[in-house]
């Protein structure tokens, strides 16, 4: 573990899930620098420090953060487009960025990963699953989490977080449960659906938030790390009870979307070591 209070850089801190971590780390009596784009409009939590940085751009010094005790690296544009040019366009950038930290003598790292680097599997993940990532996005992640070990020195504690499908803050998501938000606000009763019978990890952003912090403070905890549930459950059931509770008097068309022949029937997280972590409290 860390001191009682220590100062953590959190890259990405106006996207999806950097405000969950953000506030993950505050609750945890952390001093927290919160890194958003320039001009971002994006909230932060008001006991974070922010700081507005183009931190890809090639003149850009970590050193600017001071000496902080660990960086959680979020920042990724266009996670939810997983083709986009950008993901391996930026690859080099996050590399650079990342090596820079370990350099300047950052202790510990925490970068973002993602279930898409391994492609296509049926059943649980494990840290040594193989990858065979299937798009740009997991390309670009899987090959960062490769090199990243390769270059950094021995004293940086590197863990690279592996998450799996994210939800809740749902309107500033670009899923599922976002849509049918939106289908609601425009009255509609009806929702064209798959089956929905394919089972996946799904995982609350806030818990996500909270797994992060808790990585992070575990600097004894290196190489990939699930970040996850571990219990997979049907993509019909999670949805069904998404509307249940959002009270959205929508039904879900069942077949109208044929399932995609590419979608595993059922992949998830060995949750195994991040409960270990957990449970330090």
């Amino acid at each position: 573990m860390t001191d009682s209070r220590s100062r953590f850089v959190v890259t990405g801190a106006g996207g999806y899930l950097g405000p969950h971590v953000v506030s993950a780390l505050a609750d945890r009596g952390h001093e927290v620098l919160a890194v958003v784009r320039p001009g971002s409009s994006a909230p932060t939590d008001p006991r974070a420090t922010r700081v507005e940085a183009d931190i890809l751009a090639s003149d850009f010094d970590v050193r600017t953060w001071g000496e902080p005790q660990g960086i959680v690296h979020l920042a990724w544009q266009d996670g939810f487009t997983h083709n986009s040019p950008a993901h391996l366009g930026q690859l080099s950038a996050h590399y650079r960025l990342l090596t820079a930290a370990a350099d300047a003598g950052c202790p510990r790292i925490t970068a973002l990963g993602t279930m898409h680097e391994v492609g296509y599997w049926e059943g649980a993940i494990t840290a040594d699953t193989p990858t065979n990532p299937l798009s740009q996005y997991g390309v670009a992640k899987d090959a960062l989490r490769r090199a990243l070990p390769l270059a950094l020195p021995a004293e940086t504690s590197l863990a690279w977080a592996r998450a799996y499908y994210i939800y809740g803050d749902d309107r500033r998501s670009n899923s599922i449960f976002r849509k049918l938000l939106e289908a609601s606000d425009a009255g509609r009763t009806s929702f064209p659906f798959t089956s929905g019978k394919n089972r996946y990890d799904f995982i609350r952003v806030e818990e996500l938030g909270r797994q992060l912090a808790a990585l992070t403070e575990a600097v004894d905890v290196t190489g990939t790390v699930n970040c996850c549930t571990g219990e997979p459950i049907s993509l019909a059931e999670k949805v069904e009870q998404f509307i249940a509770e959002n009270r959205l008097g929508i039904s879900l068309e069942y077949g109208a979307f044929p399932d995609r022949p590419y979608d595993s029937p059922g992949v998830w997280g060995d949750a195994t070591v991040i409960r270990e972590v957990m449970a330090r409290g």
